[in-house]
């Protein structure tokens, strides 16, 4: 069982409403603490499927306050052991525990934000992994060494923007949308362009199969993009490492690109066209399945009104990706004709 700590400030005054507005909901302990000025401590330990709905109800009840805050925190070890539920009933995705408190199989909302929002952001970190695993990709694909290419994709550096980005057409957030449209712009800029350069300045059999298999996408691709999204899209929310599943959805997203890079490198320009065909459909791909596994799995905007404005939002994306898709497939078998 994952557990959360969740620390929470509030006034002492209402310390007292505490128990009655957490009543109903499943929690391994609580303690209140009383401090000596205006404000008070509750310290909270909880099963992680839960802590969204402990969070809401702590939100719902005292968000109010000018000194609210909680804070959530991952517990590695606990004694004594806390034992699992004997019982639970499955349904679409979500169990309901013995008091018929409904719980999603994924981490909470606000979590899962936090994840994503910071793996989204254009800093200098996230700038130095394109930059490596562009150049070690690039070396692979040129030797057509699997083992190179595939190490090159450990880092996953454009899997936290694309995720979030799907994450923003889920919730309906435009900061986190906007955000993660400039991570993913520039991660997709400055890897082009060291591509660019590597394909100037260091000679490559251009008939290498690695090369020209990313430059003729096909329905296989949409397939392996589609399984990629989605399967980033459970990483995040089931709080697994972002690494087991980052060779998986890098492989839709960075090799095609260094592979556009190194052709329009050398002037190819039919075949670099090609790849970054095959680059624009996975990015559709990973992020229209993202979209759709958040909402198999859930997460939804706290309130009502944020949920109405999500529910627009996310039709928007989900129809544009859509209508980006079937143009891209277009050009697909437009390319396969004129092959003939």
């Amino acid at each position: 069982m994952a557990l959360r700590w969740v620390h929470v400030t509030l006034p002492v005054r209402e310390l007292e409403r505490v128990e009655a507005a957490l009543e109903g909901l499943r929690l391994v302990d609580l303690t209140m603490i009383a401090g000596r000025e205006e404000s008070g401590w509750v310290q909270i330990l909880v099963d992680a499927e839960y802590s969204e709905a402990l969070g809401d109800t702590l939100f719902q009840s005292f968000g109010g306050h000018t000194n609210f805050r909680m804070v959530s925190m991952n517990v590695e070890a606990t004694l004594p052991k806390v034992e699992e539920p004997k019982a639970e009933s499955e349904d679409a995705g979500t169990s309901a525990d013995s008091e018929g408190i409904a719980k999603p199989h994924r981490i909470s909302r606000d979590e899962l934000y936090a994840d994503l929002s910071e793996a989204s952001r254009p800093n200098a970190v996230y700038l130095v992994t394109v930059t490596l695993s562009t150049i070690v990709a690039a070396i692979g694909l040129m030797r057509g060494d699997t083992a190179v290419l595939v190490g090159s994709m450990v880092i996953a550096p454009l899997l936290g923007p694309n995720m979030s980005l799907a994450l923003a057409a889920t919730l309906g957030d435009v900061d986190l949308a906007k955000q993660s449209a400039k991570a993913i712009g520039v991660g997709v800029m400055l890897a082009g362009a060291i591509a660019v350069l590597l394909g100037i300045v260091l000679p490559f059999d251009p008939d290498q199969g690695a090369l020209l298999s990313r430059t003729q996408p096909s329905v296989g691709d949409i397939a392996l993009a589609l399984a990629a999204g989605s399967a980033g899209a459970l990483a995040f929310t089931s709080g697994v490492p972002a690494v087991v599943v980052g060779v998986m959805v890098a492989v839709a997203l960075l090799p095609p690109l260094v592979v556009a890079g190194l052709f329009a490198g050398t002037a190819q320009w039919q075949l670099a066209s090609g790849a970054l065909v095959l680059v624009a459909t996975n990015v559709t791909c990973v992020n229209l399945a993202a979209v759709a596994t958040f909402l198999a799995q859930k997460v939804r905007p706290r309130t009502w009104w944020e949920a109405k404005r999500a529910r627009r939002a996310t039709r928007i994306a989900v129809t544009s990706w859509i209508l980006m898709l079937i143009l891209l497939v277009g050009l697909m078998f437009l390319g396969r004709l004129r092959e003939f």
